[in-house]
């Protein structure tokens, strides 16, 4: 008898279940942790939504959210948001000390607040941001954690300040640097000026850019202007209580520059981080320099830091980011 046939079709098979391996990890869900403002802004909500997007996918383990402000009712803005997309109890930090009160001028969040259930009540009912951090990350595997900041640096730069606790007997630079990947930010303008969120705090961004050791994929200012999101979202008679379309919907007729959408600045660092950069992006790697007064530069001789530089045409990740932004919870 000619076992030809059954020999190739072993092979065959063999082939099939190590490509199917290989794509289990390649598809490996993303650990994140997403640091936001949440507000001033509302790209931020479109991140978070994309984010859970990404979750439902199985593209990306949400870890936590941690707020980078502490105006009244960013913590249950936040809770408003992972409740909608059937995450309650995703963990939430707020900073308890010295932060940013920003919020947002379109009181988006107050609506929110108002017409949606919630866990969380007060800020004050949540734990600390970096608490929280030091928490989650004492319990993650070894270079396994990616974070993704779309606010301000304040939280990062406490953390790799942060003394050993009952979490970890590590300092919180070494505990960053045995836990995390790498950081994805929304941060800074290339190849230089000003830029939002670096400069809100900018003794915290100086300290982070000068002393955080792993990875830095920064999404500047000059890559979101020109992505405009949400009028799909708002247009879409199909999608009905959801707190996303209803921020798009409060704020996008409150600025004549919104027209044609927000920018969409946040949701780019989210992209990149659970995606990758490809095809969307290339990188560019060097060093941001963050002055006193929160201006930076761009270091083409440094080292640490790589930034966005696009491959495709603004329209294309645009596309990307308005279909992630209406997707509807499981």
């Amino acid at each position: 008898m000619n076992h030809f046939p059954t020999k190739i079709m072993l092979a065959c098979c063999l082939v099939v279940v190590g490509y199917a391996a290989a794509s289990q990890q390649i598809r490996k869900p993303v650990s994140v942790i997403f640091d936001t403002d949440m507000g001033p802004d509302y790209d931020d909500v479109g991140a978070i939504a994309m984010l859970h997007a990404f979750a439902d996918k199985g593209e990306a383990n949400i870890l936590a959210t941690i707020a980078s402000t502490k105006y009244e009712h960013v913590g249950p803005v936040l809770s408003v948001l992972n409740t909608y997309f059937k995450r309650s109890m995703l963990p939430i930090g707020v900073p308890h000390g010295e932060a940013s009160v920003l919020r947002d001028t379109q009181h988006w969040s107050d609506s929110l607040v108002a017409n949606y259930p919630h866990l969380y009540r007060r800020n004050e009912d949540l734990m600390d941001a970096v608490e929280l951090y030091r928490k989650i990350l004492s319990a993650q595997p070894d270079n396994s954690v990616t974070i993704i900041t779309v606010g301000f640096l304040t939280n990062i730069s406490n953390l790799l300040q942060s003394k050993p606790d009952d979490y970890s007997p590590l300092s919180g630079a070494d505990l960053v640097h045995k836990k995390v990947q790498k950081m994805v930010s929304m941060a800074g303008r290339f190849p230089k000026g000003k830029e939002f969120n670096v400069q809100i705090d900018a003794p915290a961004s100086r300290y982070v850019f000068t002393n955080f050791k792993k990875p830095i994929i920064l999404s500047g200012f000059e890559i979101g202007a020109k992505i405009k999101t949400g009028i799909p979202l708002i247009n879409n008679a199909n999608i009905t209580n959801s707190p996303i379309k209803d921020v798009f919907r409060i704020s996008i007729p409150l600025a004549k520059e919104d027209q044609q959408g927000r920018m969409s600045w946040d949701e780019t660092a989210v992209l990149v981080a659970v995606r990758g950069v490809e095809p969307y992006y290339k990188l560019l790697c060097g060093a941001m320099v963050v002055a006193p007064d929160g201006s930076n530069t761009w270091n083409p001789n440094g080292r640490g830091h790589c930034r966005l530089v696009e491959v495709q045409q603004p329209l294309v990740v645009q596309k990307l980011i308005d279909d992630l932004i209406m997707h509807q919870p499981k």
